[in-house]
């Protein structure tokens, strides 16, 4: 069928797809949940009872009955990193191994495939996708070494990467390496870490036991002398965004908001997705900068040249500001000697500035109208500090500046977020997952309720889009997390009053991620006029019992009017 050229269309234009008898959970003003949604093209016809849609079907419209199915808008993850994902798939996994000879069956059988003096780079040790409980989970409680890597794979150099840390949330990330790939690498006994995070351990002799410990949660070693061996090609990248997206719209997700910024070797992937017209997620991405010589970069030109590229950006792929850091760690400035290339992170090492240069950077950010993005720290809300700063020279209510991964915030900070009109997106994978009990055991019982105060946020009229950083990728863990607020080892509630309901924390994970990206006028809700970026979901997030929130998936995700995951025609096959 033809596609309308604009959302105006007339009462009893027909529609390509019908779906009926089913619960549309709109999420508008009015949170309305109708019964029966039509879609023409790429945007949503109408929008309400069965009996509405019979101005709408002609010959050629798919109609489909959902057999009581809940609809809802596309959901937005507001801080995604979702090339990620594919990535865990580029190296083979050790498996379920629960012992070192276990590691070693699995590094003989790969080996059995590769020439001598090859190497064989695996996944880590442990269990996808948190890698909870090592090396405990294997029946020596200890790490393998170099000498029984080298039995099981004696013409090899063998590595064992490290975790990217934040999937489970705790240091330390560990990595191994047998002889052979210590001898490529160059390290011997002589070799000093270079940074104190990094124990190169060694034996009693003083070699080392090919075993590297990084209280770090971003792997410095694999960065420092095994990138080679571990590197993601751009072929590589470029597989694993098509796998990210099919794994993100598996969950109902069709928007996505990168603020950490990406790097150049990421942008180059998205756009050759854009122009192949094979990206399906809506990506708005901020840019993440390489400071390496910071003091040679005339701070206005970058900034004109960002927006720039912000212009050229449309519904698919657009540049949506800059990310901005304060400050650089040792170990940022050691895994900064790979650049270009970012390993997992997929930002730039060396994106920390000190914090006038920071300062100069974001009021040339506000003078020039681009989006600045940055992460809560600086020993709590530090970039809140230099935002606020900014606003006292240059306003920047209405310009929506981005603060991720907001944890503790007081009273007195919700008061200045509201001030400054930014919008927040949250990391409750690990704030109101992870480490909702440790947070609350050090906090004083009366500042649980400071722990990402969902419901004080929402009163003060800030604007707060879910999020999942990519551990996992369902943003229907954040949504859970945000309505229940339990500590996921004890159970035990912290907190409850700043719980969200349901719809509302439904409306943070589609229409304020909507928000986020500048995009509420076109998507992020199902109304008449609006893209048709929708999820026929596997459960029913307003009615489903709490343990079940997170357990939800998409039967069907369409983007664009296009189903993106599953089809149409299966609806009628699951009832």
């Amino acid at each position: 069928m033809s596609e309308p050229s604009s959302p105006a269309l007339p009462a009893d234009w027909p529609a390509d797809f019908v779906f009926k008898n089913g619960k549309i959970v709109t999420v508008d003003a009015r949170d309305t949940i109708a019964q029966a949604i039509a879609i023409a093209g790429d945007r949503i016809l109408a929008v309400g009872p069965d009996a509405a849609m019979a101005a709408h079907i002609a010959t050629g419209t798919h109609v489909t009955d959902l057999a009581g199915r809940c609809v809802v808008p596309g959901l937005t993850d507001g801080h995604a990193h979702m090339d990620r994902e594919g990535l865990r798939a580029v190296f083979p996994s050790l498996g379920p191994v629960r012992s070192i000879r276990d590691i070693q069956d699995r590094i003989a059988e790969l080996a059995r495939g590769r020439r001598p003096g090859e190497w064989i780079v695996t996944m880590p040790i442990g269990e996808p996708p948190f890698y909870f409980g090592v090396p405990e989970c294997l029946a020596e409680r200890r790490w393998p070494v170099r000498q029984e890597l080298d039995a099981a794979a004696p013409g090899n150099p063998v590595y064992i990467r490290a975790i990217w840390g934040y999937w489970r949330g705790t240091a330390p990330i560990v990595s191994c390496a047998n002889t052979a790939a210590l001898r490529h690498a160059g390290v011997g006994r002589d070799t000093i870490s270079p940074v104190p995070a990094l124990t190169i351990e060694k034996d009693a002799n003083g070699d080392p036991t090919g075993v590297f410990v990084e209280d770090e949660m971003q792997p410095v070693a694999e960065m420092l002398w095994f990138r080679e061996a571990t590197r993601f090609t751009h072929e590589d990248r470029r597989r694993a965004l098509a796998a990210s997206m099919r794994a993100y719209h598996a969950a109902g997700t069709t928007g996505i908001y990168e603020g950490h910024g990406v790097a150049d070797e990421v942008l180059r992937v998205y756009r050759e997705a854009r122009r192949e017209g094979s990206l399906t997620i809506r990506s708005a991405l901020a840019f993440s900068a390489d400071w390496s010589a910071a003091d040679e970069t005339q701070l206005g030109e970058f900034v004109a040249g960002l927006r720039r590229e912000a212009a050229s950006g449309d519904a698919w792929l657009k540049m949506d500001g800059l990310y901005v850091h304060l400050g650089r760690s040792e170990a940022d400035d050691a895994r900064a000697r790979a650049a270009p290339y970012t390993g997992w992170a997929g930002f730039n090492a060396a994106h920390g500035l000190p914090r006038e240069r920071a300062k100069e950077l974001l009021l040339q950010c506000a003078r020039q109208d681009v989006r600045a993005a940055a992460i809560a720290g600086g020993g709590g809300l530090g970039m809140l500090d230099l935002f606020e700063e900014v606003d006292r020279e240059i306003p920047l209510k209405g310009r929506r500046w981005v603060l991720s991964h907001v944890n503790v915030i007081s009273p007195r900070d919700v008061e200045r977020i509201a001030r400054l009109g930014l919008v927040l997106t949250t990391h409750t994978n690990a704030y109101l997952g992870k480490a909702l009990g440790a947070t609350a055991a050090r906090l004083p019982r009366e500042r649980h309720g400071d722990i990402v105060p969902m419901r004080s946020l929402r009163e003060a009229g800030i604007t707060v889009s879910l999020a999942t950083d990519n551990v996992p990728v369902s943003l229907w863990h954040p949504v859970a997390q945000t309505v229940m607020r339990r500590d996921p080892r004890t159970q035990a509630a912290v907190a409850p009053e700043q719980a969200l309901s349901r719809m509302e924390a439904l409306r943070c994970a589609t229409a304020n991620g909507a928000y986020l990206t500048f995009d509420e006028a076109e998507r992020g809700t199902l109304e008449p006029g609006k893209l048709a970026d929708l999820a026929v979901l596997s459960g029913d997030p307003l009615t489903a019992a709490e343990e079940r929130l997170s357990a939800i998936s998409a039967v069907m995700t369409m983007t664009g009017g296009r189903a993106v995951h599953g089809a149409p025609e299966i609806l009628d096959s699951v009832k």
